[in-house]
Parts: structure tokens; sequence; C-alpha cells
């Protein structure tokens, strides 16, 4: 006689607990991250580039592995437009995640604010060289970013269950990369709300538009080069990224 599978799919989570988790998610990493650069600034530089790289990118692998079934831990408007551009999260709740995500970002900043003024400043990202650097390199972060983000939301091949601790080893890579040059973003809220806290607008526009894009092409581009599911196992469900 053939298996029998007695497991049930897991229970639908309200649109209010995802914004919810949302929320927190984001909040914890535009904290962790920006508290970072912050005192890294304050201790003239003892947290160093591997520091940074590490305290954000353990922010990401934690939120993804206490959020991610609730909801989906995007914690990016970048990451949730281009989900919803290749249908993989209803485009109905994009603009509340996105609500979510600013909101988280603004708390976070002004809480940091309240902490470390006048100190706010070291955690703002502006670039050091020229804007069409900054844009190439926020671009190219971002492209890898929602490249491996896509593989293990959208083809559990690739890495399975392991999905936060893929995804925060590619934040610590792009930190490393272009962390001196932009402060790595990636994320237009990460820049959004410690500018607004600390009145620093510098090429702001290129951290709303580079990540958004770079994004977009990076989950296009593992949507065309992704083995078909014939062609190899089929995947497992996993729930981060797409509740």
């Amino acid at each position: 006689l053939p298996p029998v599978s007695c497991s049930l799919p897991p229970p639908p989570v309200s649109l209010t607990r995802k914004v919810g988790a949302e929320f927190i998610g984001t909040f914890i990493l535009i904290f962790a991250g920006t508290a970072t650069a912050i005192v890294n600034q304050k201790t003239q530089g003892s947290e160093t580039l591997i520091g940074l790289a590490a305290s954000t990118g353990l922010a990401v692998m934690i939120v993804i592995l206490s959020t991610g079934h609730i909801s989906g831990a995007h914690l990016n408007p970048a990451v949730t437009i281009a989900f919803a551009a290749l249908k993989h999260f209803p485009r109905k709740h994009v603009p509340v995640y996105i609500g979510a995500q600013v909101m988280a970002s603004l708390c976070a900043a002004f809480g940091l604010k309240g902490v470390f003024h006048p100190m706010m400043g070291g955690g703002v990202t502006v670039p050091s060289g020229g804007f069409g650097q900054a844009f190439a390199l926020e671009f190219i972060i971002s492209f890898n970013l929602m490249f491996v983000v896509t593989a293990v939301a959208t083809d559990t091949r690739a890495v399975g269950e392991l999905a936060g601790i893929a995804v925060g080893a590619t934040v610590m890579l792009n930190i490393l990369i272009a962390g001196p040059i932009t402060g790595a973003s990636m994320n237009p809220v990460r820049t959004l709300g410690p500018a607004i806290a600390a009145n620093n607008y510098k090429a702001i526009w290129v951290y709303f538009t580079a990540p958004i894009l770079g994004a977009l092409c990076g989950a296009g581009t593992y949507t065309a080069v992704k083995l078909p599911e014939e062609d190899g196992e089929k995947p497992s469900t996993v729930r981060s990224f797409r509740r």
C-alpha cells in the first residue's frame, strides 16, 4: 500500500499578525545595524568592518528564523516589491508591509537618537565616493541579496531550512564589499529612518532606487535560471519570505 500522510497544512496567519511580525523584525534589523555603526563611530572604529557586517548579518538571520514563518520576514521594501512583481507575494499587501517597514525604521532611528544623541550621524548611510559608484555598488549588492532570497524562498532545493543562515551570510558579504563606500544599505528603510532622525539626506535617491532595481533584477535572474521542478527533486514547502 502507498504511504499515507497525515500532516496538516499550517494554520492561516492573519494580516494583522503578519504586519506586526514584519514591524518587529524590521525594527530589530534597523536598530541592530544602525546601533553598531553608531557605536563604531563613538569608539573610533573599534567595532571594525567585520563587526559591522557580523552584527547586521546575525540580525537578519535571527529575525528570519524567528518571524519568517509568520510574516515572511521581508524586512525591506525592495524585497516586498520584487516578490510582488514576480507574483510570489499578494500585491494588495504591499502597501501595509511597506508601511510597517517604514514605521519600524522611524521608531528604531528615533529610539537610537534618544540614546546616542548627538552621535546619530554615524548610523546614516551616505556615499564616501561618487554617486555613480554608490549607485552601482548598491545595485550589485541588492542583486546579490535578492538572488539568494529568491533561491531560498522559491526553490528549497537550494538550502531549504537554512534560509536564515544563507541570507544572513549574504548580507555580511555585501557589507564587507560595499560598507566602506556606501554603508551597504541594500534597503530603502535602512537609509530612510536614520536619515530623517539625523536630518541628513545626502544621495538618498541612490538608496531608494538602486536597491529596488537590483532586487527586481536579482529576483528575475534567479527565476530565469532555476531548474524546472521536473529536472530535480520536488522542493519542500518553506514558509519564510512568501507569506
